[in-house]
């Protein structure tokens, strides 16, 4: 089965997001828990790309920032001495892919200046750090909650519409009752039953188990409809009746034809599931801190007076915007391409079909 061609701009958006999130700690220039109560809700860094002699420069630099006298809040740059940006500078060590471990990050600046590309939040953290570190726990939730959800629902869908009968019946009824409870207050209420006080990495797996297994009931539907048209096709009876058995059939008839559907419903599930856990996570209910994540970083944004005034809090929602809108694009041409596709092969089965 041809896999429709996608544009190439939502790939490649969500190529540059996912491997900035994957080798964060290389992006990164500082820990994402490190705090500088010295630099607590500092707009993001202005960079200069002219010296203090007038000259530009083709490498940027930053200035010192120092409190202003009386004005608590205020910052202004020491402007007699630039910091340029030290490209694979030194910093704090970090596991790449969890794994090897590295000091060296993309850039950095030297002591006693910062580099703060998105501001710090009320704890003096980097907000960029931060970001990316959390878009490790937001777009792999959704990725390894969509693959749980993927798998249980192919694997009942596809025993509902092959053998059917009281299997049929019994996994369809509970689709119907999964596809009327409403999603987001059956994780808030299966999270609220869940123990509050685990850790990080137990919070992380309870949130993809969750997650996962309340989304099984629409793939299995659509993928049990598929099963049902592609086992009654003339060459799945002839194979049968060559004395082909369920698993040869399955294999190499009858699964192949649910590809499309199961790679459009991860176009859909997988920016489904990201903002589930961005809404637990926002309403305190995901992964604690100090461990970085895109609800939990919005959730500050609760806060009225970082709602007004730090308005580079808002970057985790506009990188969720652009996650949205990239899997968006994907599943729309997927969806054209698989009702495209249908359409072809009912025409082409009719046409051999005709006397």
């Amino acid at each position: 089965m041809r896999v429709p061609r996608v544009p190439a701009l939502p790939l490649l958006c969500l190529a540059l997001i996912y491997s900035s999130a994957l080798f964060a700690g290389f992006f990164a220039p500082y820990d994402p828990t490190m705090q500088d109560r010295e630099a607590a809700s500092r707009p993001p860094t202005r960079l200069h790309w002219v010296g203090p002699d007038g000259r530009p420069d083709w490498r940027p630099s930053v200035y010192d920032l120092a409190e202003r006298a009386g004005e608590i809040g205020e910052h202004k740059e020491n402007v007699p001495r630039s910091y340029p940006i030290q490209f694979l500078s030194r910093g704090t060590q970090y596991k790449m892919l969890g794994v090897l471990t590295s000091d060296r990050h993309l850039f950095g600046v030297a002591a006693p200046a910062h580099v703060y590309l998105m501001g710090t939040d009320t704890y003096g953290r980097d907000v960029f750090s931060r970001l990316l570190y959390g878009g490790q726990i937001s777009l792999s939730a959704g990725l390894l909650a969509t693959v749980l959800s993927l798998t249980l629902g192919t694997a009942l869908g596809t025993l509902a519409g092959f053998y059917g009968g009281w299997a049929d019946a019994l996994i369809m009824r509970g689709v119907e009752l999964f596809l009327v409870l409403p999603w987001l207050y059956l994780l808030l209420a299966l999270r609220a039953f869940l123990p509050l006080h685990t850790g990080p990495g137990q919070t992380f797996l309870l949130l993809i188990g969750v997650i996962g297994l309340v989304g099984w009931a629409r793939p299995a539907r659509l993928i049990r409809g598929v099963v049902l048209s592609a086992k009654e096709r003339s060459h799945v009876l002839a194979a049968r009746c060559f004395g082909a058995s369920d698993l040869y059939l399955l294999r190499r008839h009858v699964l192949p034809e649910t590809r499309s559907v199961v790679l459009t419903q991860a176009g859909i599930l997988i920016p489904q599931y990201v903002l589930a856990e961005v809404t637990l996570s926002f309403l305190g209910l995901g992964v604690a801190e100090p461990v970085p994540s895109w609800g939990s970083m919005l959730g500050s944004l609760q806060q009225y007076h970082v709602l007004v005034g730090e308005w580079w809090m808002f970057f985790p929602g506009l990188v969720l915007i652009l996650v949205f809108l990239s899997y968006g694009m994907l599943s729309n041409v997927l969806q054209v391409g698989t009702s495209k596709e249908g359409v072809g092969w009912n025409a082409k089965s009719t046409f051999k079909s005709a006397p």
